[in-house]
């Protein structure tokens, strides 16, 4: 890592000021982004700029970091290999899996009387983390160089890190591009995953609510074909979806796209109502959004290697780039919570949902150990 990135972040933990280091999925890049002082600011219609951190409950306030001070800095992860036979903690079997299975049940049996289509499930793994904030983070740049890496700290919140694998939206000059992310295979070297009923009706209900959702905000909606996508040792089913906002305020689309059917279930309402009665703890910001807000981007006005003059004068542009909190951990000390859940249907098996929950487990384990 730069000199000047780990400079920058050894002197805001030394400090205990809130900051964020991230690195997006298409740029060899880490920018940090850290606030002044401590105060904890919110986002009130997402107008502002900043970075925001979002929990999973809408009805609660969302995080709006400040930038005071804003780092880039050229940066190409090493790759790691991951271990691939990582050792499950004994704490994820015994009664963690009866519970959860009992919960899945629960969630199926919800579906088959009517109230629900399908409901996300989770639940969290604790373990001994003796690593730094900054290996892991390094760690993580170099075995997910295709996901959306951070570590997040506020002394007034707690500290967070991830790598998830799933774009909210990103929105540029009100181009708004957004994707349905949903169903979960092991990677086993296979090329082409063969998906089932199951998992391919998971990714449709993602994709019909995005569209329906979005449909009167947006023109010239468009919806790519549905391909699998690999994110780091799990393979998933995405469909991109793009469109012109119509309106230059951001809050309506955010409010209707978070929490997506790939993180809450459907209907929305009732999924979300029966996670917060039934999953027992308090997901905070697994499965929330975060990311870049309104911030200031320079493009060249010609990709043209010819035309100087016009290259000379740079575009300045908003760009907001919002990612769904997956594939992440909180850290309190020596002790790391992870989070794992998934896509219950009427066609879920109860076993098999737990053994996905295991392998997603694997994600931010091998970060750990």
């Amino acid at each position: 890592m730069p000199n000047s990135l780990l400079q920058f972040l050894q002197v805001r933990l030394l400090q205990k000021l809130p900051f964020v280091v991230y690195k997006t999925p298409d740029e060899d890049r880490v920018r940090g982004i850290s606030q002044k002082d401590t105060a904890l600011y919110h986002s009130l219609d997402f107008s502002e700029n900043g970075f925001v951190f979002a929990p999973f409950d809408p009805s609660s306030s969302t995080i709006l970091l400040k930038p005071d001070n804003v780092m880039d800095a050229a940066y190409k992860p090493e790759t790691i290999p991951s271990n691939a036979d990582i050792e499950v903690p004994r704490s994820q079997k015994g009664n963690a899996r009866e519970t959860h299975i009992d919960l899945i049940k629960k969630g199926i049996g919800e579906i088959e009387a009517g109230a629900l289509k399908k409901v996300v499930l989770s639940r969290t793994l604790q373990v001994e983390c003796k690593k730094s904030p900054l290996e892991l983070f390094q760690k993580l740049l170099g075995q997910y160089p295709n996901a959306f890496c951070y570590l997040w700290y506020h002394p007034k919140v707690g500290m967070w890190l991830g790598a998830s694998p799933e774009l909210l939206l990103s929105v540029r000059n009100r181009q708004l591009y957004t994707s349905s992310l949903a169903g979960t295979q092991v990677f086993t070297g296979e090329e082409d995953p063969v998906w089932g009923k199951k998992e391919l009706e998971e990714q449709d209900m993602v994709t019909q609510y995005i569209k329906k959702a979005l449909e009167n905000m947006v023109t010239n909606l468009r919806i790519s074909d549905t391909k699998s996508v690999k994110a780091g040792n799990l393979w998933h089913l995405g469909t991109g979806i793009s469109g012109h906002i119509k309106e230059s305020d951001l809050s309506p689309i955010i409010k209707a796209l978070h929490p997506t059917p790939a993180v809450c279930g459907l209907p929305r309402e009732r999924s979300q109502e029966f996670i917060l009665k039934n999953e027992n703890y308090d997901r905070e910001f697994y499965t929330g959004f975060l990311g870049e807000l309104n911030m200031k981007e320079q493009v060249d006005r010609t990709s043209n290697p010819r035309n100087q003059e016009n290259k000379a004068y740079k575009l300045v542009r908003n760009s907001t780039q919002l990612f769904v909190n997956l594939r992440c951990m909180k850290l309190d000390g020596d002790i790391a919570t992870l989070y794992v859940g998934g896509g219950i249907t009427q066609a879920s098996d109860p076993e098999k949902e737990w053994q996905e929950t295991i392998e997603k487990s694997r994600t931010m384990l091998r970060v750990v150990y």
